[in-house]
């Protein structure tokens, strides 16, 4: 019967674009609507329990992978899960052979920082679809929020999209509201350099834009939850992956406006529930590390209950290092400044380097 039934979906036609509507294949039978709500915290007990053994709900566990459950069950979680740990991942051959320099991780860092997020892993692979996939996947099931750059462009070496479909057992499927965005917004405002394109005939260069809006796609997970618009303006959508894992391009410019429009949909889900961002405290001083070691060692132990991190930056041919006090209770911290400023012979600066002087700030130039 199963198979029966799986042979007539397939030749069910679904949304895409006009000339490729006729290649592509739905999956099984998904979970009803209702099944869907459960998993996203719209049901009661009694509701689940009712979906759970509908008859729609049994046809789809005899018709999909055993897997589909679990991993729909596995996205929800990681959904509604406070965040307060962060990786990010770059994907891209031309940052490992030194063509462009990763900045992106500098700027997740910043805005984890002020989000209080934790980063805790920064990786750098390369554009091979292995590494793609025990990447994310050991991300996904370490962190709270997980962020890709690269590898979703029109060519060929793009693979990141697919990679990371095939690590959590997912297809890839063209969108159509990130493709209709996409037509209307590059349609009104193209780029200079962009040949004009028919939109509506089969062409090498219209299947290498529709690269860019074929997605990871779980057919049970509802789509405001997968793609995400950031940006009205853009019409690049940050893919959601298994719950928290964040799809964004390498273009800077593009990284940094995307993973700022996250931030709205981040705040309820921050794990402080005062919503303290992090703090951080620069003292500068005159004394070499190994001068200043032994104090650090004992602040570290002192002020670590307390969750306070302490750090030591030397700053190579400068006259000056840096000693860092990072926190949530900002009022705390200050009761350590006066403290720290007296055993290392130092004072309080607002921005590494601002006390810089002579020959010395000279070098930074």
């Amino acid at each position: 019967m199963s198979h029966r039934l799986a042979h007539i979906i397939r030749h069910v036609p679904g949304p895409t674009s006009p000339f490729l509507r006729a290649t592509v294949t739905t999956a099984a039978v998904s979970v009803s609507p209702a099944s869907r709500a459960v998993f996203y915290g719209r049901s009661s007990p009694g509701i689940f329990r009712s979906c759970l053994f509908s008859s729609s709900a049994a046809l789809s566990f005899a018709t999909s992978k055993p897997s589909a459950m679990a991993q729909l069950s596995t996205a929800a979680r990681n959904h509604a899960k406070p965040i307060q740990t962060a990786a990010c991942l770059i994907i891209g051959d031309e940052v490992l052979n030194g063509k462009t320099k990763d900045t992106n991780s500098a700027y997740v860092a910043k805005f984890c920082f002020s989000l209080g997020i934790s980063l805790k892993r920064v990786e750098v692979i390369e554009d091979d679809e292995d590494q793609i996939i025990e990447a994310v996947q050991r991300m996904s099931k370490s962190y709270d929020f997980v962020v890709t750059s690269g590898g979703i462009g029109p060519t060929h070496d793009d693979i990141t999209y697919s990679s990371i479909a095939k690590a959590f057992g997912l297809e890839v499927k063209l969108y159509d509201e990130a493709y209709r965005r996409m037509r209307e917004i590059t349609t009104k405002k193209p780029r200079p350099n962009q040949p004009p394109i028919d939109w509506d005939e089969d062409s090498p260069a219209m299947r290498a834009r529709l690269r860019m809006v074929e997605l990871p796609t779980n057919p049970e997970v509802p789509n405001d939850k997968q793609f995400l618009f950031p940006q009205e303006d853009l019409w690049v959508p940050v893919c959601v992956v298994n719950g928290n894992v964040h799809i964004l391009p390498g273009v800077p410019r593009l990284f940094e406006m995307l993973i700022e429009g996250l931030k709205p949909a981040l705040l309820s889900r921050l794990a402080d529930p005062e919503g303290k961002s992090l703090a951080r405290v620069m003292i500068s001083t005159p004394l070499p590390e190994s001068a200043v070691a032994p104090y650090l060692t004992e602040l570290a132990a002192k002020v670590g209950p307390h969750g306070v991190k302490v750090g030591s930056y030397p700053r190579w041919e400068r006259k000056r290092n840096t000693v860092t006090l990072v926190g949530r209770d900002q009022a705390y911290l200050e009761t350590l400044v006066a403290e720290v400023v007296e055993n290392v012979q130092g004072h309080r600066v607002t921005v590494e380097g601002e006390d810089d002087s002579g020959s010395d700030a000279e070098k930074d130039k």
